[in-house]
């Protein structure tokens, strides 16, 4: 029972991570053209998160049975492996928001999760054809796709608005904003919160409190939903510049199709009970935007860099997730756990920290994009 809430609690840490790492998905197009105030902004997020996690349950489902082969473990062995896989999740959010990369948050998970998995088990105790089709392959799509319907829309909005003055342009779309802005943060309560109730009801069907079949408790459902909200309103402000300022200088018009390619993935995804990254479907979104737009600033050298760490997620969480399994075999019991617990304790500290040195909130989010005094800062991956 003690493992089963030191379990609970990581996961709703997790889930909080994942509320302040991927706000930037919703809300950076928005912050950056002036569409709504920061805090506004984070708040609003907050609140569609929350009623966004209890619209379906269908990619919980997806995390719960589609990662790892439930009938090869148990009791807890598995808890370990899901506390392990968590852990690591957590420390490459750490990590990436402490940089400023909008790396995805679901593809920390799944790799600290398939890590610890593979150390446990073996290669035989993870459910691959659940990762190649529901994690893999919409993985490298969402984000293309996301670009080119994102590309199109913005063309077309600025064919159709041609003949239109740049004032009232400006001031409508971010109107218009408010609401595709909006409907991604529901997209996101929709898809994210629900792969933290998969793994609390991996946690449960472990310690045998529920069965494999059994339905969604709603207690799940209800802290889930409050754990990402409120990261959420704690807002990823080092991610939401790097995603609204950095990557392209974004109009309204640029922002409204760029929420309304991601909205339109997201839900979509959700409906079929696929884990989408967010992130990468926002990010990809962001810079179809640019594409569309003729003579827009795209800086590929950060998109380049986004692109690097998307492709690190997987191995690098999957690698903490397997030193924290490893560490916590070694120790055995309570004890092994409880020193993995406080590694990751130690750790968040550190980078919590660290990010105090170069701080980035609600007065600097929306400044301009300077590469020579970011770069003497010595963070190189939030400017280029």
């Amino acid at each position: 029972m003690a493992v089963l809430l030191i379990v609970v609690v990581t996961a709703l840490a997790f889930d909080f991570t994942n509320g302040f790492h991927d706000t930037a998905n919703a809300m950076a197009p928005s912050i950056a053209t002036g569409a709504l105030r920061p805090r506004v902004a984070v708040l609003l997020s907050a609140a569609l998160n929350l009623l966004g996690a209890f619209l379906s349950v269908a990619v919980a489902a997806t995390v719960a049975k589609g990662i790892v082969k439930l009938s090869g473990v148990g009791g807890h062995d598995l808890l370990v492996i899901v506390f392990a896989g968590l852990v690591g999740g957590i420390l490459w959010n750490l990590t990436t928001w402490l940089f400023g990369i909008p790396s995805s948050s679901s593809h920390a998970l799944f790799g600290g999760l398939i890590g610890s998995t593979i150390v446990a088990l073996g290669v035989h105790g993870v459910e691959w054809s659940g990762v190649l089709n529901k994690i893999a392959i919409p993985a490298l799509l969402a984000p293309l796709v996301a670009a080119l319907v994102a590309a199109i829309g913005t063309r077309w909005v600025y064919r159709i608005t041609r003949n239109v003055p740049e004032a009232e342009k400006a001031r409508n779309f971010r109107w218009g904003q408010i609401g595709s802005a909006s409907l991604i943060s529901l997209a996101h309560g929709t898809n994210d919160a629900q792969k933290t109730m998969g793994i609390i009801f991996l946690a449960l069907v472990a310690h045998g409190s529920i069965e494999s079949d059994d339905a969604m408790p709603f207690w799940v459902k209800l802290t889930c939903a409050l754990a990402i909200a409120l990261g959420t309103y704690f807002g990823g402000w080092r991610i939401i510049r790097t995603l609204g300022k950095g990557l392209v200088e974004i109009a309204p018009p640029q922002g409204l199709a760029a929420d309304t390619a991601s909205a339109t993935i997201i839900l979509t995804s959700s409906h079929f009970g696929l884990p989408l990254s967010t992130t990468q479907t926002a990010t990809g979104s962001v810079l179809g935007s640019g594409i569309g737009r003729s003579g827009a600033e795209v800086r590929w050298s950060v998109a380049g860099r986004l692109v690097a760490a998307w492709l690190c997620t997987l191995p690098m969480a999957g690698a903490a997730g397997a030193i924290c399994w490893l560490i916590a075999h070694a120790v055995g019991g309570l004890a092994g756990v409880l020193i993995v617990l406080a590694i990751l304790i130690g750790a968040t500290i550190f980078m919590v920290m660290r990010s105090r040195r170069n701080p980035v909130d609600t007065s600097n989010v929306n400044a301009d994009w300077e590469s020579s005094e970011q770069s003497a800062k010595g963070d190189s991956w939030q400017h280029s």
